[in-house]
Formats: C-alpha cells, sequence, structure tokens
C-alpha cells in the first residue's frame, strides 16, 4: 500500500511538471508575436514623419501579438524592386507611389505625380473614397496577387533647383530627380529626368550630377538636407499632391487575425492624417520663414501652356486601357466639378 502511494505520488510529480512544461511551451508558442518587415519609399530623414509614428503606434498597440520592422529606402531591397520581393513575399509589406515601385499595372503611371491631376493634398482621399479610385485600385493589384491597402496625399511637387527658373527656357537642359512618369511629362519642357537612389540626392546636388529636383515640396526640402544642396525654390507646382499608398503580401495580409487587420487600418489612417498636417503647415510656413531658398516663379500666362499640356498627357494616357480611361475620366469629372464649386475648392 506505501509502495503504491509512493508510486502514485511520483507520477503524480512527474505527470505534474510535464503538464507543466508542456503549458508553459504553449504559452511561449502563443506569445510568440507576428512578425512583418515594411519597407518604405522614403529615406530616414523622410521616415520620422511618413511612417514611423504609424509604425510605432501599432506595434504598441498591439500589445504583443504582432510586431512590424520598418526599414528605409534601398535598406532591404532597391526601391524600383519593392513590388516583385513584396509579390514574392521578401518583404510583407510597402509604403510607396505605384510609380516608383515598378508595379506591373496599368494604373501604376497615377501613382507619385500625376501632373495636375490634384490642386490640394485633401483632393487624393476623396478621389479614393468618393470618386472610385479605392475600387479600381483593388481590381488592378489584385489581378497581380498584393493586396492593395489604403492611399493618402503627401507633399505638392515642386523643383527645387541650383540655378534659379523663372520661364520655361530655363528649365531645359535641367538634369532633375523625379518620379518615372513625371519624368516623361517634364520632357516635353526640356528637362532630363534622372533616377538615382533615393539616399544619394543630395551628394549628387552637390556634385553637380543633378541640377535640381521635382520630387517634392519645401517641406521636404527642409527636413532631408535638400534645402542645403540647392538655391531656388520654384513655386509653381506639377502637382498639388503626390500620391502613395499602403500595400502588403497576400499571404502574410491573409494570416492575419481580424482585429490586427483593423489595427493596421487605423494606423494607416493616422498617418494619412499625419501627413496631411505636417506637410500643409511645413509648406506656408517654410515658404515665408524659410531662410535657406528663395522663391522664385514663372508667369501665370506661361504656366498655363504646361496645364494644357498636361491634358494632352492625361488623353494618351487614357488610351493605354480600358481602365485608366476610366482613371483619366475621373480626374476630369473630379477637376470640373471642384471648379464650378467655386472657392475654396478652386481659385481659378
Amino acid at each position: 500500500m506505501n509502495k503504491n502511494k509512493r508510486d502514485f505520488i511520483k507520477k503524480a510529480v512527474v505527470g505534474g511538471a510535464a503538464a507543466a512544461t508542456l503549458g508553459a511551451s504553449n504559452a511561449q508558442a502563443k506569445a510568440a508575436p507576428i512578425k512583418w518587415r515594411l519597407q518604405t519609399y522614403a529615406g530616414a530623414a523622410l521616415g520620422e514623419h511618413v511612417i514611423k509614428p504609424a509604425v510605432e503606434a501599432f506595434n504598441k498597440a498591439a500589445n504583443g501579438e504582432m510586431e512590424i520592422e520598418l526599414y528605409y529606402a534601398d535598406q532591404l531591397v532597391p526601391t524600383p524592386e519593392l513590388f516583385r520581393a513584396l509579390q514574392n513575399g521578401t518583404i510583407d509589406a510597402v509604403q510607396s507611389d505605384d510609380d516608383s515601385m515598378g508595379a506591373p499595372v496599368d494604373i501604376s503611371v497615377f501613382g507619385g505625380y500625376f501632373p495636375f491631376a490634384t490642386r490640394y493634398s485633401l483632393d487624393v482621399p476623396v478621389l479614393f473614397e468618393q470618386y472610385g479610385l479605392k475600387e479600381i485600385w483593388e481590381e488592378a493589384y489584385d489581378e497581380v496577387g498584393v493586396k492593395w491597402l489604403s492611399a493618402g496625399a503627401w507633399d505638392p511637387c515642386h523643383f527645387a533647383t541650383k540655378d534659379p527658373i523663372n520661364s520655361l527656357a530655363d528649365l531645359k537642359g535641367k538634369r532633375i530627380f523625379t518620379f518615372p512618369t513625371t519624368g516623361r511629362f517634364l520632357n516635353r519642357f526640356g528637362v532630363i529626368p534622372v533616377t538615382l537612389p533615393w539616399e544619394d540626392i543630395e551628394v549628387a546636388l552637390q556634385t553637380g550630377e543633378l541640377d535640381g529636383i521635382a520630387w517634392s515640396g519645401i517641406t521636404e526640402d527642409y527636413t532631408v538636407g535638400w534645402a542645403d544642396a540647392t538655391n531656388y525654390f520654384l513655386t509653381n507646382n506639377i502637382s498639388g499632391a503626390w500620391s502613395g499608398s499602403f500595400f502588403a503580401n497576400n499571404d502574410s495580409w491573409n494570416a492575419l487575425p481580424e482585429h490586427l487587420k483593423e489595427l493596421w487600418r487605423l494606423c494607416m489612417d493616422s498617418s494619412h492624417y499625419y501627413r496631411q498636417h505636417w506637410y500643409w503647415g511645413g509648406e506656408a510656413k517654410l515658404r515665408t520663414e524659410g531662410t535657406k531658398m528663395k522663391l522664385t516663379s514663372i508667369s501665370d500666362e506661361e504656366w498655363a501652356t504646361v496645364e494644357a499640356e498636361a491634358h494632352k498627357f492625361w488623353d494618351e494616357i487614357a488610351e493605354t486601357s480600358d481602365r485608366t480611361k476610366k482613371v483619366v475620366d475621373i480626374f476630369k469629372k473630379y477637376n470640373d466639378t471642384m471648379s464650378k464649386a467655386g472657392r475654396p475648392y478652386r481659385y481659378s
């Protein structure tokens, strides 16, 4: 009897220890967070504003269930290869415009700065949420196996140059860092578009490899150091707002529980909101209080010829597919509506 008791107690202790070990293992397995790698188009200085606050907020709110590791421009893969890396699962998520990341969809030309499509940053979310661009983008990326998640606005597209620009003639022969589609358009005015890694731009300006940039507004020029390597800022802009999106690898997105998907959606919206006020306030403040660049302008009459040429460019893009025509038609309808609405939607 005593022997049986001892055997029972021994087995109970051993069994309890095994159960405890198994329970600890299960707890550790449950506690292991989901890991995502996200790369942005932006370098570190710019990324501090356009993406880092949203990622940090998500990681905090995820409460150990998930962690997004943030990488800046070209850290894991070159920016033009972002789409392929996302598609094959090398990275889980991307923040970029369609144009820069080499997305093989017909609508990629509208990412970044599509000439004169928008006047203000609020135009972008309205176009996506109220005029049908959201559904078009979802359809296009579903066809290539990538999850498009959300679009938002950034800054307007201005020239920052080493020499003053006071007329269209001053642009001829200038080597300008810009986006692919914007470069195609600016080439009509004698601009020589140049593509370089984002982190090399300031040095290229200093060494004379570049004459200027058409990649941002004045807020970015000061934030990332380009204002230190250029002397002039042209107040005329090619577009009122950069359009960029968040994307995810399909498998990575589908593996998330619904509450983490919703949390990331909220953080993307937070990112869009932050940029709205950061850029809008920064553009005005640095134009009026900034000391590093002198402001120049091209006359309204001459700049109107650039806008007229942009509308020809729109029609050329519309001919490339039924879907691009649909987008161009939306731009035309939207801008017509804004013009008819008058102030404060449009002043001219």
